[in-house]
């Protein structure tokens, strides 16, 4: 069904897509007191602008559609989301640490290595706060989180299937669990560069603010300096730790979907397994468990608000159902109005460039599923496809390697590549960080993450 609306889907259905995009990009910078107060608003019109259209000219298949896209897609999403939001929320790392170059760079390797463990979202909401409250003394601080975002809520994720949607999709279709550790070499030279250029970056700024802070201070003898100037010794405390252990049961809890079958149900007409069912109820209980055994003290402290999950989920609303069209002709392939993008796919770096691309602004998961069945064709046509994937890891595994890293990498690319950059934006919003609009933050990623690319392509692909 979903592939007979992507071949008589029309080119101009992906339009409320590009308007929602836009709306993202340029309302906070042209609209800012409008946007604040109506984002909710604007990202449901776009979605009505797309699913009234689509429920009249195509009827039960067009509901269909948006129900798919509702109930299989962002209500999972929204949860998963959610809980990883308030577990991570309720973990308290209390340090008289100050954010120098090193410290920062010691917070962006470790919660790098634990992006591919426990999640690229997770380990986002874990190290975001403690990051932003050792550099709240620091004034130049938008830079720290988009590198934060580069490197915890994007790249490190690259490792196993826990580490991001995309694997644990392909973990799904019979890709081996440690098979993705091959896409060590490309994620440690993009990780390895990135930690370099951040360097370069704080020590910048930080022999800036220095500059800046001694006009302030003059005299460093006198105890007004003392006072302001002096970074204090370095101790940790960890409060809230049986969130961890929260933690690892969510982990628990995506391993048993992608690994236990208890049959599906239809809701609305919408197949769902079971697992997946008894998955998102579970995470919703954990969630409740963390709300109830974290103080709120302890919350209050670490400045946890709804806010900005609440704006990932209107945000994101609007972009899942003005996304479904986009999706459904990708998936229709070389028969849908974009075929012409999947017939030009046929060499690695072909699949690492365009796969990375989608990803940067359509969710990365099904973009990931698209380009590995369309690899699976490529070489395999009319295989099943146990048979074919198996083949396709021996035969040509460099091409499951360039899908898995541009899916992952390139989600670094905009705000909207990753939901965890969105949170840490709007987490450090909170904090009183400034962050770069839509188009500044593609400034960086441009800069710096695409000769990474070109870089990595050149190597490996």
């Amino acid at each position: 069904m979903e592939h007979y609306l992507g071949n008589v889907l029309p080119l101009y259905s992906v339009i409320p897509f590009i308007g929602m995009l836009l709306s993202i990009a340029l309302c906070p910078i042209l609209t800012p007191n409008f946007w604040q107060r109506n984002y909710g608003k604007v990202s449901a019109s776009w979605a009505a602008l797309i699913a009234i259209p689509l429920v009249i000219a195509y009827l039960g298949e067009g509901i269909n559609q948006l129900l798919t896209v509702i109930i299989a897609d962002y209500i999972p999403f929204i949860i998963l989301l959610g809980v990883l939001f308030t577990v991570g929320g309720g973990i308290l790392l209390r340090t008289t640490l100050k954010g120098t170059t090193f410290v920062n760079a010691g917070f962006l390797v470790v919660g790098s290595i634990l992006a591919s463990w426990m999640g690229t979202t997770g380990a986002a909401m874990l190290m975001i706060r403690p990051f932003l409250r050792v550099n709240k003394h620091r004034k130049y601080r938008s830079f720290m989180v988009v590198f934060f975002i580069f490197m915890i809520a994007n790249v490190g994720g690259a490792l196993t299937p826990l580490g991001d949607p995309p694997l644990f999709l392909g973990f799904l279709h019979g890709v081996p669990f440690f098979w993705t550790l091959r896409v060590i070499a490309p994620m440690l030279t993009v990780l390895i560069a990135l930690l370099l250029i951040y360097l370069v970056f704080d020590a910048y700024y930080l022999r800036k603010e220095q500059k800046e802070r001694a006009s302030l201070c003059p005299d460093p003898d006198s105890n007004d300096v003392a006072t302001a100037c002096t970074i204090s010794g370095k101790t940790f405390e960890l409060l809230g730790a049986q969130n961890f252990i929260l933690l690892a049961a969510i982990i628990g809890m995506i391993l048993f979907s992608g690994s236990v079958k208890m049959g599906s149900v239809s809701i609305l007409g919408v197949h769902r397994d079971l697992q997946d069912i008894v998955r998102d109820v579970l995470l919703v209980v954990i969630l409740i468990i963390s709300m109830k055994i974290t103080p709120k003290a302890l919350r209050e402290e670490n400045e946890y608000s709804w806010a900005p999950i609440q704006e990932v989920a209107y945000l994101f609303f609007g972009i899942f159902v003005t996304m479904a069209p986009v999706l459904a002709i990708l998936k229709a392939g070389e028969a849908g109005a974009l075929g012409f993008i999947i017939a030009a796919v046929k060499e690695p770096a072909h699949y690492f460039w365009v796969a990375g691309a989608l990803s940067s602004f359509l969710d990365n998961t099904p973009t990931y599923l698209i380009f590995f069945s369309t690899a699976l064709g490529q070489f395999y046509p009319g295989m099943p496809e146990s048979v074919a994937v198996s083949k396709l890891l021996v035969e040509h595994p460099t091409y499951l390697m360039a899908i898995s890293a541009g899916a992952v990498f390139m989600g670094a690319n905009t705000y909207i590549g990753n939901a965890p950059n969105f949170m840490a934006r709007s987490i450090a919003e909170e904090f009183g960080v400034h962050m770069p609009s839509f188009f500044g933050y593609m400034a960086y990623s441009i800069c710096i993450l695409l000769p990474l690319f070109g870089l990595v392509t050149l190597i490996f692909f």
